[in-house]
């Protein structure tokens, strides 16, 4: 999805081509590698997973609604995986599905950690599904060296971080405390997006972090973390950073219990809850990182690979590893994301990299 302005589209609805997808099958020419060799998959053979989290996160939510969207273009179904954080349980769901038949599945994952991806890839390797992972990898494990993972997408959340705290910045006049909510530590977008708040902070050196701590992305850890941090701190703090709008709702929610509405807060993510405070004044930021979109791109390489339309081989080495499109959303653009231009060509077997910002360093 995109819009006219170039913001990344934050709802489920998902139009796709679907006659071009349909396609993919009938202009089948080689495939890669491992059990991508013939690329010979009928489309309604395809089996579609999307794995996440939880779905009590809306943001995660919305990326297996988005694969859902997906699938229903190419008549087929999603099956839905949550694991609620645990590696072991999300372990456990990959070699179950790898234990049965392989041959055309795709799956779309998002690894909980770093440290859980390599197991995943491997599997899929021996095993001859087809892999696309999101977020999470590893910096010295190269999507390069395998056949069967077809593509890592994630997100520069450096630039990310720095975005929503060089607004922050400027919400509370370029001096004054901070707090900030970190997410889960295993984590590269964690990782990352911190960075990207130490490099604004570099930036605006009149803007004091005052603590930080992390909340594991999760709205409920974070109204518990914010409510002790207003009783240490109390009226020294002039904004929050929070590195996904989970937190950033759960911030908001500590503030309003502490009649605080002095307190500017920023998060990542768009979701639908956000944006709302965005419009309405209570939240100054957010990035999209568009989770339908996300929940529909990963099975739609896997897809066409599967089909035949696209060979790994065929799939440029900068775009087997690659940063995805984000955008600042603030009071002045939130009104494009709450009514997107949906463009169909997205997920068109030839035009699935169009997002791309860049092979990952």
């Amino acid at each position: 999805m995109k819009f006219t302005s170039r913001p990344t589209a934050v709802v489920i609805g998902l139009t796709l081509a679907a006659a071009a997808l349909a396609g993919c099958s009938e202009e089948a020419s080689g495939g890669g590698g491992g059990g991508s060799e013939a690329g010979a998959c009928a489309p309604e053979d395809v089996t579609l997973v999307g794995q996440v989290r939880n779905e009590s996160n809306p943001y995660e939510a919305s990326w297996l609604d988005g694969g859902d969207a997906f699938a229903e273009q190419v008549g087929l179904s999603q099956e839905r995986l949550t694991y609620d954080g645990d590696s072991t349980k999300q372990q456990e769901q990959i070699t179950q599905l790898l234990a049965g038949d392989t041959e055309c599945l795709v799956m779309n994952v998002l690894p909980n950690g770093d440290s859980d991806t390599l197991p995943i890839v491997e599997g899929a390797e021996e095993a001859g599904a087809y892999l696309v992972t999101q977020w999470n990898k590893p910096a010295d494990v190269n999507v390069t060296d395998y056949d069967q993972w077809l593509s890592h997408i994630t997100y520069d959340g450096v630039d990310s971080g720095q975005q929503i705290g060089d607004a922050l910045a400027e919400a509370i006049g370029g001096s004054g405390g901070i707090i900030a909510l970190q997410g889960i530590l295993d984590t590269g977008a964690a990782k990352d997006r911190f960075a990207g708040l130490e490099a604004s902070l570099e930036a605006n050196p009149d803007v004091e972090l005052l603590d930080q701590q992390t909340a594991n992305f999760s709205r409920d850890e974070a109204l518990a973390v914010t409510k002790t941090l207003l009783t240490k701190h109390g009226e020294d703090i002039k904004g929050i950073w929070a590195a996904n709008d989970d937190m950033a709702l759960g911030a908001l929610a500590a503030l309003e219990q502490a009649g605080r509405d002095d307190v500017a807060v920023v998060g990542i993510d768009a979701v639908p809850d956000a944006l709302t405070a965005i419009e309405d004044g209570t939240m100054t930021a957010t990035v999209s990182s568009d989770g339908p979109w996300q929940g529909g791109i990963g099975l739609a390489i896997g897809y066409c690979v599967a089909t035949g339309e696209l060979s790994v081989d065929d799939i440029a080495d900068e775009d087997r590893a690659w940063f995805a499109e984000q955008f600042l959303i603030t009071s002045d653009n939130v009104a494009d994301f709450k009514a997107p231009e949906v463009d169909e060509s997205d997920f068109e077997c030839g035009n699935l990299f169009s997002r791309s910002q860049g092979a990952i360093q």
